[in-house]
């Protein structure tokens, strides 16, 4: 098992907000610009309502694989 591969396997024993603050980590390291904070806001801002109208149920999520086939047949066409 390379490197790697142990570093990612102790990260999948963390819980899941540990694992979401290493992500939140690494991504900075590797962006350290990031988005200016209006954009930020406004991405929060949507994924918290997205969120939120699937928990509430007034609308339905779409199966991976049915998004994936579509993209497929999107990207098949050109």
């Amino acid at each position: 098992m390379s490197t790697v591969e142990q570093v990612e396997a102790e990260i999948r024993r963390l819980p899941r907000k540990a694992r979401q603050q290493v992500a939140e980590r690494l991504n900075a390291q590797l962006w350290p610009s990031g988005f200016a904070p209006e954009v930020e806001t406004a991405w929060a801002d949507t994924v918290k309502r997205r969120v939120d109208d699937l928990d509430s149920g007034r609308v339905q999520g779409v199966p991976a694989a049915q998004v994936f086939a579509r993209a497929r047949r999107l990207l098949t066409r050109r």
